[in-house]
């Protein structure tokens, strides 16, 4: 591993975070940042870091304080806030204490924090405060713990290193540890710093650049002993699957998101109950395909974590599907089934008394290795399934590596519960919240006004939205408008042409890959064209046709094949047309395409009802957008509806406004606000048309 110190790099973190707490401190951020972004020694929240300085109190007086990293902030993006202060020589009071359990351990570091206000330091506070040196840097690196974690993991250590480290046996983050490493600090005051078996590394120095280089040069001489000594034998693959992963994930992705979904209440009947859904990420490099299938995967899989840390994310063991009958589905389905089954029960035995305590116990497998596929991780989101997916392909890398040069031996089952369950550290994980938590959201036409507006909602009632189109520009603007919004991880965009059949089925296998499947289908893509009956081409018919009617059963069918595939129901919603039932002059085909794609959705109600998917119409009326993503369709229709109505062009929306009953205007969000009433389940109702038109006697239905 190099380094990345660059005296350029250090100047300009002086300039730009020098003005807070000055220099050391600015060079704190900046080294910490180095660190995080080396994946091979923390993610996601990973690690923690530390400098030592002085400042005053509302009184004026200078206090000793120590800067210490929030618990679960991303190393890689560090700021300035993100490294509270703490009062030092009151936190160094506590280290003559024989013991300080958790509990009391968090209220000390958080009455001794300058800001009240400010986020809870890292559960590692006191190995920071006790140590005294100005600087300490602590990761995981996986170098390190590939060879910490060997059967003769010390020797390894000593002979690897030599007397630059201090060697601390196993022990749980808190403050046992912090008494440990410093006591043996204390003892060989020259050391660069600790090794913590199966844990990771601290080293530290009065100067940025020389902790940050002791921890670089450590892991560098890891490495090299690796390099030396890992087999360059390949995997023997035992796999003998000629299919593609991405081909593989996409069979498997639905059938195993609905098997692990589970209920608030198991005894509630279908569509009563409130379903804890997950997100799951796929990963298939050629890579991770080599080792899933090699003849070692059920031993990588059954030997625990890198680090107890990582229990959180991943819990202690993954689920591993020996031999995956990809031929035949519901042989397919029936393995899965029983995987899942057999993980949950041996969980449940190792979660104990403590899992019916806890509000949020899920006892599904976190992390799902399938030969020929890859490996998909779950979470409750997007986001908290990439960090699951990002820890277990660098522990995949790694095991393999340590299995290479002798073997793996992870911590007991009783240090990974100890850990997995400690309070501070499950305080990270959060429930998504909202109407649509956990739910994954498909709408076609997703870039138009109308998408556009039903993607926002629905965001913002908590789903996961892939927005779908035919224009990758405009698909990239509302993506990245819900992005910038909710975080990265809250939608993506694919490009999709209703029109095609291979398109749609391809768009939907993309789909099931990104997020694992779907719970709710928005078939909105759609097209208008103006002409009266004896004027209206067969070409410009058919193409309304193609686009609303056929487009609308394309999208209609693979969404409906996807849900019934996954198994755990959900909502077909429609997006029809008040001209459905109150139709206009010099708009047959529109009219006409659009009956038979309401037509289709009715059919669909009946067909899918005994599959718990509930299929709905909404009909709205005369929906123009806004500036940020104004309607395609009116852009095209508007001069000539005008024209038929009589109108000025520009007076075409207070028209529609004004010939309404409640005399207001028809927004996309309007028309979001329905579908997320629909998609929330508030009522058992299916086969329904629900207005947006603010009012159209001619339109009521009948």
């Amino acid at each position: 591993m190099n380094s990345r110190w660059t005296d350029a790099g250090a100047k300009e973190a002086i300039d730009r975070w020098g003005q807070f707490h000055g220099q050391h401190f600015a060079l704190r951020v900046y080294t910490a940042r180095l660190i995080g972004d080396e994946r091979t020694l923390v993610l996601h929240g990973g690690g923690n870091v530390s400098v030592k300085g002085r400042t005053k109190n509302i009184l004026g007086e200078e206090l000793d304080v120590v800067h210490v990293k929030c618990s679960g902030r991303d190393m890689a993006l560090l700021e300035p806030a993100d490294l509270p202060a703490l009062q030092l020589d009151n936190l160094r009071r506590l280290r003559p204490l024989q013991q300080l359990d958790d509990e009391s351990m968090v209220n000390q570091i958080r009455t001794n924090l300058l800001d009240a206000a400010a986020p809870t330091p890292s559960i590692e506070t006191l190995l920071h405060a006790f140590l005294p040196h100005r600087f300490v840097d602590h990761s995981h690196s996986d170098a390190l713990i590939v060879l910490t974690n060997q059967p003769n993991g010390e020797t390894i250590i000593r002979e690897v290193l030599g007397d630059r480290v201090v060697i601390i046996p196993y022990v749980r983050p808190g403050f046992d540890l912090a008494k440990a490493v410093a006591e043996a600090v204390d003892a060989k005051l020259n050391a660069h710093g600790a090794v913590l078996m199966q844990h990771g590394l601290v080293t530290f120095g009065d100067e940025a650049c020389e902790s940050y280089g002791r921890h670089i040069e450590i892991v560098s001489l890891c490495e090299a002993y690796i390099s030396r000594r890992v087999s360059s034998q390949k995997p023997r693959a035992v796999d003998r699957v000629s299919e593609s992963s991405a081909t593989l994930a996409a069979r498997a992705a639905p059938m195993l998101r609905g098997l692990l979904v589970t209920k608030d209440d198991p005894s509630a009947g279908a569509g009563t109950a409130s379903l804890q859904r997950c997100i799951l990420e796929w990963r298939g490099s050629n890579e991770l395909r080599q080792i899933i299938g090699s003849d070692r995967a059920a031993e990588i899989v059954s030997s625990g974590p890198m680090t107890a840390d990582h229990t959180i994310r991943t819990k202690p063991w993954w689920m591993f599907v020996p031999s995956p009958q990809w031929s035949d589905p519901n042989v397919l389905r029936d393995q899965f089934r029983a995987e899942i089954a057999k993980f949950r029960g041996r969980y449940r035995v190792y979660a104990g008394p403590i899992g019916n305590e806890l509000g949020d116990f899920d006892a599904s497998p976190r992390v799902i290795l399938l030969p020929g596929a890859g490996f998909f991780a779950a979470g409750p989101t997007l986001r908290d399934a990439r960090i699951a997916a990002d820890i277990a392909e660098q522990t995949l890398i790694a095991k393999f590596d340590a299995l290479s040069i002798g073997g793996f031996q992870s911590l007991s089952d009783a240090d990974l519960f100890d850990m997995e369950f400690c309070d501070m550290e499950r305080k990270k994980l959060r429930r998504p919240a909202g109407a649509l938590a956990g739910q994954v959201v498909v709408i076609s036409g997703g870039a138009g006004a109308i998408g556009a507006g039903i993607a926002e909602t629905c965001a913002d009632a908590g789903a996961h939205v892939v927005v779908t189109d035919v224009d990758p520009d405009r698909i990239a603007s509302v993506v990245g408008r819900l992005n910038g919004k909710h975080g990265n991880s809250c939608a993506i965009g694919i490009t999709i042409d209703v029109t095609n059949e291979t398109s749609v089925r391809e768009g939907f296998d993309e789909i099931a890959r990104a997020f694992g499947g779907a719970d709710v289908i928005v078939v909105n893509a759609g097209a208008a064209h103006v002409a009266a009956i004896d004027e209206l081409s067969v070409a410009d018919f058919r193409r309304l046709l193609d686009i609303n009617a056929v487009g609308s059963f394309l999208f209609l069918r693979e969404g409906a094949k996807l849900l019934k595939r996954q198994g755990t129901g959900g909502n077909i919603i429609v997006i029809s047309t008040k001209n459905v039932a109150a139709p206009g002059k010099d708009f047959a085909a529109y009219s006409a395409s659009k009956a038979a794609a309401h037509q289709l959705a009715r059919v669909a109600a009946i067909e899918l009802a005994p599959f718990d998917i509930r299929v709905n119409l909404l009909a709205p009326d005369a929906v123009f957008g806004d500036s940020k993503a104004p309607s395609g369709l009116w852009a095209e229709v508007g001069p000539q509806r005008a024209a038929t109505h009589g109108i000025d062009p520009k007076t075409l929306p207070h028209h529609y406004r004004q010939r309404s009953l409640l005399r207001t205007e028809v927004t996309p969000r309007h028309v979001g606000n329905a579908v997320v009433f629909f998609a929330s389940n508030a009522t058992p109702t299916t086969g329904a048309v629900l207005p947006i038109d603010a009012g159209l006697p001619d339109a009521f239905p009948r």
